[in-house]
């Protein structure tokens, strides 16, 4: 009869015995290399998988004010070779600048302006500037455009936002928490010619951002709970002055 399961006690129960399973070292060596080859898997498919570029069908460009000129030469090149009808800039106060001045010192407006001098009309670009600076810009930046196209009833249904290399997927999870299921948000990636995606690793800057922006989704994916903007908590309070009135 095995004795598995079986145990012994001494000191009146105060000490007890109990045989158990562990991992020998076939299966300690077995554990390990599936955890090397998994990290291995995840190391090689981490810059695709945050720089993800997923078009949708849509009129609306959105252009993250934010990056290189290289970057927005790229939102120029796209919404002339798409069938896009509006194309919009965002982002918040420039760094170093101290704060919110005025919406002409902001991202949304450096952006509006390198639209314009890579040729697209100036009637066609609309920057929609966040007085947001520090944390969850990038949330931030699409609850100031969704409130923005709510107050100029323009519905919307799908739109794309082209931003910058890794930052992709982020910002697309935080625009589809910003707009809601009601819309669709498409993506698109422009890459940086700053380093070889393929071997990111190689170089500082897709280190920093690589490493950076896989932070930052998974905070944004498990634990950021975005707060009611503006105009949802002018609604819920229109809603309570009325029904208390």
């Amino acid at each position: 009869m095995s004795s598995y399961g079986k145990s012994s006690q001494k000191l009146w129960g105060i000490l007890r015995r109990k045989e158990r399973w562990s991992l020998s070292w076939r299966g300690r060596l077995i554990v390990t290399s599936v955890g090397l080859v998994t990290a291995y898997l995840v190391f090689l498919n981490v810059h695709p998988f945050l720089a993800v570029t997923h078009r949708v069908n849509a009129n609306i460009l959105v252009v993250e004010g934010w990056m290189q000129r290289y970057a927005i030469r790229k939102g120029a090149e796209e919404f002339k070779a798409g069938s896009y009808e509006r194309i919009f800039t965002t982002g918040g106060p420039e760094n170093g600048g101290g704060g919110y001045i005025n919406d002409y010192q902001t991202s949304a407006s450096a952006g509006a302006d390198g639209l314009k001098k890579s040729g697209i009309p100036d009637d066609l670009v609309q920057m929609v500037p966040s007085r947001v600076i520090g944390r969850d810009r990038t949330y931030s930046s699409a609850v100031a455009l969704r409130d923005w196209l709510h107050e100029h009833n323009m519905p919307v249904h799908s739109i794309n936002v082209l931003t910058e290399d890794a930052h992709a997927r982020r910002t697309r999870l935080l625009y589809q928490k910003a707009f809601g299921k009601s819309v669709v948000v498409g993506i698109i990636s422009v890459s940086n010619p700053d380093y070889n995606p393929r071997h990111w690793w190689r170089y500082s800057d897709g280190v920093r951002e690589v490493i950076g922006e896989s932070i930052a989704y998974v905070y944004a994916r498990f634990f950021f709970y975005p707060s009611k903007s503006s105009h949802e908590r002018t609604a819920v309070g229109t809603s309570q002055d009325n029904t208390n009135q």
